[in-house]
């Protein structure tokens, strides 16, 4: 058989080696490179337990020196430190930080004693205040939530009475639970209207529970959530009223962004 031109066409279009030349784009790959700014260098810690290197350590397990009573900040806060974590002391109230945050990530384990008592709000109840405000703030929710039934917008993981958790990813009490969160702080603008509001992602022992969602305002216990103009805010780690046993803190860091 004699091959000609138009047989060879064929052949490579049949195979699909034509269109692949016909796709290649014009220009050089260094077209689409980017080499600078250049990202800054961050160390993670040695282990997942450590902070990384451009981390604010807030609990080391050593003392509460970054803290204050929430209710009286010329207080030191006023919960109990022991073998590396602090524990909560309902009758001194909720702690707050003496920094104040915008953006940032955030880090903390927690423990639910083991033979906790209690029912559904009522049974290791605390929360995380990613803001705090004189009236609230914005809580993700602490809870055992392990085998207790609850509102699921207020159970372990709820942006509280706001967003209900994709999971429910608790562990066993006297096991330590891990919170990993990204927080955006709301803007307002000069004349105190929201601009945009507040974001939270959220994982829980490594599960997604919050997945950027935007916030409604601060966190009510009756009534619909709302918007204040502030600046930045210190976090607020609660000391719920309930009768059940306190929880534990540890391994408590955050990175500004």
């Amino acid at each position: 058989m004699k091959t000609t031109s138009l047989t060879i066409l064929a052949l490579v279009t049949m195979s699909g080696a034509l269109p692949a030349l016909a796709q290649q784009p014009a220009g050089k790959p260094e077209d689409t490179e980017v080499w600078t700014p250049v990202p800054k260098i961050v160390r993670p810690g040695t282990t997942n337990a450590a902070p990384p290197s451009d981390a604010i350590v807030l609990f080391d397990g050593r003392d509460l020196h970054e803290w204050v009573t929430a209710s009286d900040t010329t207080k030191p806060a006023g919960w109990r430190v022991h073998n590396g974590v602090v524990t909560v002391n309902k009758t001194a109230g909720d702690i707050r930080t003496k920094r104040r945050f915008t953006n940032y990530q955030i880090h903390l384990e927690w423990q639910v004693p083991v033979g906790i008592t209690g029912s559904g709000q009522a049974r290791g109840n605390s929360g995380l205040y990613l803001g705090a405000l004189p009236d609230g703030g914005y809580e993700l929710q602490i809870l055992d939530s392990y085998d207790n039934t609850t509102y699921v917008n207020g159970q372990v993981g709820a942006v509280y009475k706001q967003y209900i958790p994709l999971a429910n990813a608790m562990r066993k009490p006297g096991q330590w639970q891990v919170y990993d969160v990204i927080w955006t702080a709301p803007v307002f603008r000069p004349d105190g209207s929201l601009e945009s509001p507040a974001y939270l992602t959220a994982l829980h022992n490594g599960v997604l529970v919050q997945n950027h969602v935007a916030l409604k305002g601060g966190t009510k216990y009756i009534g619909t959530p709302e918007y204040k103009a502030h600046g930045p805010l210190p976090l607020l780690l609660q000391a719920h009223g309930d009768p059940s046993p306190p929880i534990s803190f540890r391994n408590l860091w955050v990175r500004e962004l």
